[in-house]
């Protein structure tokens, strides 16, 4: 069989120094751009934060901004200033922070802390805390964790010690903490609370008969225990308000499990218009420093070699920054012009967030409207938040596909999700509805879902069927 050689073009492209700086910036939601910010001035001696003085020692204001085609790129003029401009107009910059999730793990230390424990015991009670997942659970079982604390901390410890320490764990705050499964995080709950008829009652439940309650066989619990209705319903309530995730962890799809977010944009509803600003941040206004670079020419002698290595570096400085700071105005308007795309899509939705008036919307509809890639669009999305006047929310949660109603009008998922939440709130929980009669129901107001669809928003809702949200 004869071989044929063909030759084929393939065209490539190549991103500059200067694409790859503003996708790596647009990434970063503001706190960690502050840190990128600053991590860069440290690294590059030529960048500057503080305002240049004038000959007769005062402060200039702010240099105008400048295009990158006026720099002077020759080696004897390290004269010009470029800057970036993060304030506004107000002196002192400011953000606001807002707390998604307590620092879970460090609360649980500072309590351990206050316990009488000797070297030993508080290590291995502080593996334990280590140990424990987002919920505020101990998946793991002890043995693994014995042989874990002997290979990773050369501490030697068995099964009876971890229970004696992690019972210290499970008495600290929120109560719950450090139980092994839903059973024990709830039976640790209510043994804190005063022991009223109610509370015995329902520890009673959850110790001898665990597996009837939890598929909803009262009557089965009622007759075992010789319980009246209005006793069973009081000792369920004290159950239902109990918290199954001590850890505290958001339950949002959205989290991304920091303490503390900043809003990247501000978005204010006033006689029918918006004003959307990206608030202030505490990025320094940086530009490059003239005397620095005049400085270190000066100091290189009288050395050709000296001085020439000294420009190089300088030059070499200069450009890095040149490109940095070019990179974060990029990115300012990457985001404002994205944001603003989104603000114009969901226009009905942003007046009173009403998820009703959410429309479908994917990220190529926005890169569409501002002439983005859809990389650069997720880019921006991801790990940014907008704080509107009747809530903060991520991007991300502005973002969804779509299905048609009964009309050939296309719904969000979200509307769909919301209908459907409603219409199991509103049900009656003695005969709560199955997944086919939700699927008429919602039919019955204008939206035709499969029952597949049902079942799968209602577990995404959380919602468990309709068996196990049944109430006497």
């Amino acid at each position: 069989m004869p071989i044929k050689q063909e030759q084929t073009i393939k065209q490539t492209q190549k991103l500059s120094p200067l694409q790859i700086q503003t996708i790596k910036l647009i990434e970063l939601p503001i706190q960690e751009l502050e840190e990128r910010v600053r991590k860069e001035m440290e690294e590059n001696p030529v960048i500057d934060d503080t305002p240049s003085e004038k000959e007769d020692g005062t402060e200039e204001n702010a240099p105008r901004e400048v295009s990158l085609s006026e720099i002077k790129d020759d080696d004897n003029t390290p004269s010009y200033m470029y800057h970036v401009n993060n304030y506004g107009k107000d002196e002192k910059p400011h953000y606001d922070t807002f707390s998604v999730k307590q620092s879970f793990t460090q609360s649980l230390m500072e309590q351990l802390g206050f316990r009488n424990l000797n070297e030993h015991q508080y290590t291995i009670a502080a593996f334990l805390i280590g140990s424990l997942d987002e919920d505020g659970y101990l998946r793991r079982d002890l043995d693994s964790l014995v042989d874990d604390l002997a290979f990773r901390e050369n501490v030697v410890t068995d099964v009876k010690e971890l229970e004696q320490l992690l019972s210290i764990i499970q008495e600290f705050e929120p109560a719950g903490v450090g139980a092994r499964n839903l059973r024990e995080c709830l039976l640790i709950q209510l043994r804190s609370f005063r022991q009223t008829d109610d509370v015995k009652n329902a520890i009673t439940i959850l110790q001898d008969h665990y597996e009837e309650f939890a598929n909803k066989h009262f009557q089965k619990i009622m007759m075992r225990m010789g319980l009246s209705k209005e006793e069973m319903k009081a000792a369920i309530e004290k159950v239902r308000k109990l918290n199954p995730s001590p850890g505290g962890q958001v339950d949002d799809s959205y989290n991304d499990q920091a303490q503390q977010i900043v809003p990247d944009f501000q978005l204010d509803y006033d006689n029918g218009e918006f004003n959307l600003t990206m608030p202030r941040f505490s990025i320094p206004e940086i530009r490059i420093n003239k005397k620095y670079a005049d400085l270190l020419l000066e100091s290189a002698g009288s050395s050709e070699r000296a001085k020439k290595e000294a420009i190089q570096f300088v030059n070499q400085k200069k450009e890095s920054a040149k490109w940095f700071i070019e990179a974060l105005k990029q990115r300012q308007n990457t985001l404002y012009s994205t944001m603003q795309a989104i603000l114009e899509y969901q226009h009905d939705y942003f007046i009173d967030g009403d998820e009703t008036n959410l429309k479908p919307m994917v990220l190529k509809d926005i890169a569409e409207k501002t002439g983005f890639d859809i990389s650069t669009i997720s880019r921006v999305v991801n790990s940014k938040w907008i704080e509107t006047h009747f809530g903060i929310y991520p991007l991300k949660s502005f973002f969804s596909e779509g299905l048609e109603n009964k009309e050939g009008e296309e719904v969000s998922t979200r509307e769909l999700k919301k209908v459907l939440q409603e219409c199991v709130e509103a049900e009656d929980k003695s005969h709560p509805l199955t997944d086919d009669q939700l699927v008429s129901l919602m039919e019955s107001k204008g939206y035709n879902v499969a029952r597949r669809t049902i079942a799968k928003y209602r577990d995404q809702l959380g919602i468990p069927k309709a068996r196990l949200r049944k109430e006497i």
